[in-house]
């Protein structure tokens, strides 16, 4: 009676100790965060952190002057103003956000842009805002030779036409102090041609 006892002790103790082992062995491998690998994490810890495309962005922080030459249309007489514009990096050197503001036909002009580049895409991405319209202009693009011209195409509310229209955006830094930004867009016939030119000088 105590033999069976004793056999029947142990082959409980066995089944338990295997059957633990066997569930040791079942369970999933901890991926840490949200489910994720070490590699996975860290893929992902890159992607969210700025970089060197970020640290392109910093040129333009700072206090500027600028001119501002506009076309309405094809062959047009330009129409000339002038204006400020500061910029500065946020969010721990994501983003930087500038302000420009000016005069436009006699009429106070401010406008707000905000420029990065888009770890995911591997393209610079941008977006505007001004007092002479109610839309938010997007735009993505690369740059080239350097990060010394930078090319970007967007789209945006055109209140003269009642549409949205596409817009090119070409920015070519002369040197460290001085930018300019060519914006296209297409006449009615869908020719491109360029609406306005800036030059910004560093203060």
């Amino acid at each position: 009676m105590q033999v069976r006892t004793k056999l029947a002790v142990f082959c409980l103790s066995a089944a338990l100790l295997s059957g633990g082992a066997l569930a040791a062995q079942d369970k999933p491998e901890d991926h840490g965060m949200m489910g994720m690998s070490p590699e996975q994490e860290k893929a992902m810890m890159e992607r969210m952190s700025p970089g060197e495309m970020h640290k392109s962005l910093a040129r333009m922080a700072g206090d500027w002057t600028f001119t501002n030459t506009m076309w309405m249309a094809p062959g047009a007489a330009p129409v000339e103003s002038t204006g400020t514009m500061h910029a500065e990096m946020v969010l721990d050197g994501r983003y930087v956000q500038s302000v420009w503001k000016g005069d436009f036909m006699g009429q106070k002009f401010e406008g707000h842009g905000t420029e990065g580049f888009d770890n995911v895409t591997h393209k610079y991405v941008s977006s505007w805002i001004d007092n002479m319209g109610t839309g938010i202009m997007y735009a993505t693009g690369t740059c080239e030779d350097g990060g010394k011209k930078c090319t970007s195409s967007g789209s945006t509310s055109d209140a003269m036409s009642n549409s949205v229209t596409t817009t090119k955006s070409v920015i070519t830094w002369i040197d460290g102090n001085t930018f300019k930004n060519e914006m296209y867009a297409n006449d009615p016939s869908g020719k491109e041609f360029k609406t306005m030119e800036i030059v910004a000088k560093r203060k």
